[in-house]
């Protein structure tokens, strides 16, 4: 078998076989098909695209490149969820707790920042000593322990991905719905999901910038997911606005204890209105992550059951619990909330009296990346003591001269390029704006 026959069949348009996948895959892992080869097939890829099929055969033959993370049976379902990437997008540190406080098994394996959006893993290392390079033995006894844990991507888990990822991002291929869905689903899988929840965002503060565009890669996450014998959800959210009212690590996670109900949140970063949204999709995400791990019957009761787990600590208790198991220290945490801050300030405030017509999200994350919260490049250091907290968002009355939101960064200069990033996809107006709906389609394969 040859590549370049593998290369010409995609290039016309055929649909390549579970041997043809595998000849590929192997061979580029192990070097004995070169990268000119496999960047011809991914632009093949790109163009052709893969049947659903196809797709669950690469997403297969990847994490067969790798070792896989062995949990250890339970009276269930492992579930997890994953995010396609957003502004302020802090969910899995609110979601992760509560739906371990709801009966939930959850096997999270997350990622770092890269360009306008934000990466769980540099949000819970804002939390002093929390460890996020965990063995796949000790991932498994925190898991059992508080009911879920989280970790980075080891090198040994899916190769292929890494390898691949890396390929397209340098030949113009990243966008690709099939190889996106075997990228998410090989690495989901490999850790030992059997159920997933799929937050597929859209927007400007999002990759998928269009419905059109959401919705496709959703229905390819379920298909291919559904073809694998998973459970899935995928939910389209909006991610035109930053979700919530904080950008930055730890900003962000200030703004996760403030929801999970802690104490001292409550009394010094207090979750304000702007929260709401943020507070409907955590809640609507883990109810069907209830749902998918046949936890709760439907979805009305997944949601009641997350409203009891925040009314009564139980959410809170399973944070700090897993915080304590994962080498990191809650009360010192605590002491932190509304004074671990970049030593300069700024805000941006209101040039004119009006109705707050736009806040522009992709704006807002590339004035992060400014100050220091992101990454332009995979291996940029970031800073946790950056970000922002917004006091408005579109639809509020706004006074010329009011402050919009206040940030921090650690020089003037970074400051003043993130006020001004900011300012570009800021407008105010005369026109009211309609409530925006954050939940746009779910699509379920239960």
């Amino acid at each position: 078998m040859r590549a370049t026959d593998i290369i010409l069949k995609k290039r016309d348009g055929g649909e390549l076989t579970a041997r043809e996948i595998s000849h590929v895959i192997r061979g580029y892992v192990d070097g004995s098909i070169p990268e000119y080869q496999v960047s011809a097939l991914l632009m093949a890829i790109f163009f052709r695209g893969m049947t659903a099929g196809e797709t669950g055969l690469l997403t297969d033959e990847m994490i067969r490149s790798g070792e896989t993370i062995q949990l250890p049976g339970i009276n269930g379902y492992y579930v997890d969820k994953h995010s396609t990437g957003g502004v302020g997008d802090k969910v899995s540190l609110i979601l992760a707790p509560l739906a371990a406080a709801c009966g939930a098994s959850v096997p999270m394996m997350s990622g770092r920042s890269l360009g306008h959006t934000g990466g769980t893993l540099d949000k819970l290392e804002s939390i002093p000593g929390y460890r996020t390079d965990l063995t796949p033995q000790r991932f498994a006894e925190i898991i059992g322990s508080c009911g879920f844990a989280m970790t980075g991507q080891s090198k040994a888990v899916v190769p292929a991905d890494r390898q691949l990822y890396a390929l397209r991002d340098v030949t113009g291929t990243v966008e690709s719905i099939p190889l996106i869905t075997s990228s998410i689903l090989s690495k989901k899988f490999a850790e030992g999901a059997d159920a997933l929840v799929f937050d597929v965002k859209t927007g400007s503060g999002a990759f998928m910038k269009t419905e059109e565009d959401a919705r496709a890669l959703a229905t390819s996450l379920v298909n291919t997911g559904a073809s694998l014998g998973k459970r899935i959800v995928a939910v389209l959210t909006d991610m035109s606005v930053p979700l919530g009212e904080k950008v930055g690590n730890f900003l962000e996670v200030e703004e996760t204890l403030a929801l999970l109900g802690a104490p001292a949140a409550i009394d010094r970063v207090p979750a304000g209105p702007l929260t709401k949204d943020l507070r409907e999709v955590t809640l609507r995400l883990t109810a069907w992550m209830l749902v998918a791990a046949k936890l709760v019957p439907d979805l009305d009761a997944g949601l009641a059951r997350c409203e009891q787990a925040l009314a009564d600590g139980s959410a809170l208790n399973a944070w700090e619990e897993n915080v304590r198991l994962q080498g990191g220290d809650p009360v010192q945490t605590y002491r932190m909330l509304g004074a671990y801050r970049a030593a300069v300030h700024g805000r941006v405030t209101a040039d004119q009296t009006g109705t707050l017509q736009k806040l522009d999200a992709w704006s807002v994350g590339m004035a992060a990346v400014y100050l220091g919260a992101g990454r332009s490049q995979a291996d940029d250091a970031v800073r946790a003591d950056v970000g922002f907290h917004l006091f408005k968002k579109p639809g509020d009355p706004v006074r010329s001269g009011e402050v919009l939101m206040e940030l921090w960064g650690a020089t003037d200069e970074a400051v003043q390029q993130a006020i001004a990033t900011v300012r570009a996809g800021v407008v105010i107006g005369d026109a009211p704006i309609p409530a925006g709906k954050m939940i746009l389609e779910e699509l379920t394969a239960l």
